[in-house]
């Protein structure tokens, strides 16, 4: 495998639904056994190898096997992941991104060994550290230093290896006051900060992080995306999966892209990244309207609708909206967020910073006009938020509609703008005077 850590080839994976056996304990036995031995599972009901191979519409390696057609499912079961092949060099941070269900920590369970793919093979060279869901791995009822112990061990490490991590990992989790309480008492964010911390610093060849950093304050999600990266600096391999895009492109080199279970796109961080958001984001226009009744919130939005006027770089932008006020307050005021292809907010427009939406329940129509900067060419988003003060949130609806941005906002520029330098080109003067200067020889 060269400097290959981790070789996916073909992996299929299927689940049944509203069941968690083979009716028959003979059957689950055997189930079991194979699991065991490495092998495939021998009343798997769906025969991948016996299907009909047809032209795939994704991309595929050169010399890869043709992609195959499952036959007619069964309404039980589904293909949580179907024919993934990729490799992962050593010292690599790949991200995995893809929306809910695109079978993202189905792979990860895979690859960290806690379940076995249906058809396919996975080849890892390297001790694996994972860090799956909060408290994968810990004993509710061990001490959070036992539990230290006890992934150490599991991870093939030594005591006194353990007891030479031990006061960093405790200091990383910053829960030295509690170290000696069973982990059953901690909350989840000391659980996940205790969990990333052997993970990490117990200093495996290759560490596998799903969304659990999400449970995470602020300051924690930075500490832990600096230790990643100084995991992958040195040497080691990383795999991060989050719907957190901010992160995944500060932290990764490149991203594997899953949609529905399919392999769409392996490469480039910024690539794959537009590609997801282009598609997440496909059924996104410049008008949105409520669908049902929203019984959570004494006001919301029940219609956004936007127009663009005007010229580089002097656009506006129109936003007329229609609000429900179903219950009494003292009142209400909106807020527009407008964010980047990535769901990144990158302004602002407060119309008023005090409730202006007063006279009691009702039918509401506002239109709101919002003097955009000089926007780089692309496409941007809408998220919209109404509430009677800055920390009481009624209703927020994000990426709720979207405009594009067509012309330069620089006159006479003879190269692309790229989103590298950021999103706005504001204007700029300058004023160059050239001097001479008598030099005096000494």
């Amino acid at each position: 495998m060269s400097d290959v850590v981790i070789r996916v080839e073909n992996i299929w994976k299927e689940y049944r639904l509203g069941a968690i056996s083979h009716a028959s304990m003979t059957k689950d036995l055997e189930s079991w056994w194979a699991r065991m031995r490495g092998k495939e599972d021998p009343n798997a009901l769906i025969d991948v190898t016996a299907s009909t191979p047809v032209t795939s519409p994704l991309p595929s390696k050169k010399g890869s096997p043709p992609f195959f057609l499952p036959p007619s499912q069964p309404a039980d079961r589904f293909w949580a992941l179907k024919d993934i092949s990729f490799d992962v060099k050593q010292g690599e941070v790949l991200g995995i991104i893809g929306r809910n269900g695109a079978g993202k920590s189905t792979l990860l369970k895979i690859l960290s060994k806690t379940t076995t793919p249906t058809k396919g093979q996975i080849k890892i060279k390297g001790r694996i550290a994972s860090l799956l869901e909060v408290g994968t791995g810990f004993h509710p009822e061990l001490t959070g230093r036992e539990n230290v112990f006890l992934n150490g061990a599991i991870l093939g490490m030594s005591k006194a290896e353990i007891k030479h991590k031990f006061d960093e990992i405790v200091d990383f989790a910053e829960i030295e006051t509690f170290i000696d309480t069973p982990v059953k008492r901690y909350s989840s964010g000391m659980y996940v900060r205790l969990a990333f911390g052997v993970a990490a610093h117990l200093e495996p060849e290759i560490l596998i992080v799903d969304e659990v950093l999400a449970v995470g304050d602020a300051d924690f999600q930075k500490k832990c995306l600096g230790k990643m990266q100084t995991v992958s600096s040195e040497g080691r391999t990383v795999l991060f999966v989050t719907h957190n895009m901010i992160a995944v492109r500060t932290l990764c080199d490149n991203c594997l892209f899953l949609d529905r279970g399919e392999f769409r796109f392996r490469g480039d961080t910024n690539h794959a990244l537009g590609l997801y958001m282009t598609e997440a984001s496909a059924g996104v226009s410049g008008s949105w309207s409520r669908t049902g009744e929203c019984d959570t919130a004494n006001i919301f939005f029940t219609s956004v609708k936007i127009t663009i006027e005007g010229n580089q770089p002097k656009l506006m932008l129109i936003c007329d909206m229609a609000l429900e006020w179903v219950s009494n307050a003292n009142g209400y005021f909106v807020a527009l967020d407008v964010c980047n292809n990535l769901s990144e907010p990158i302004m602002q427009a407060l119309p008023q910073a005090t409730p202006f939406i007063l006279d009691g329940p009702g039918e509401y129509g506002l239109r709101v006009s919002v003097e955009l900067p000089p926007l780089i060419p692309g496409r941007y988003f809408l998220d919209a938020w109404v509430g009677s003060s800055f920390t009481s949130t009624e209703d927020y609806q994000r990426n709720i509609v979207s405009f594009e941005v067509t012309e330069s906002p620089t006159m006479g520029r003879s190269y692309p703008h790229s989103s590298h330098h950021g999103f706005m080109a504001p204007n700029a003067e300058v004023i160059c005077v050239k001097k001479y200067i008598n030099r005096l020889s000494l």
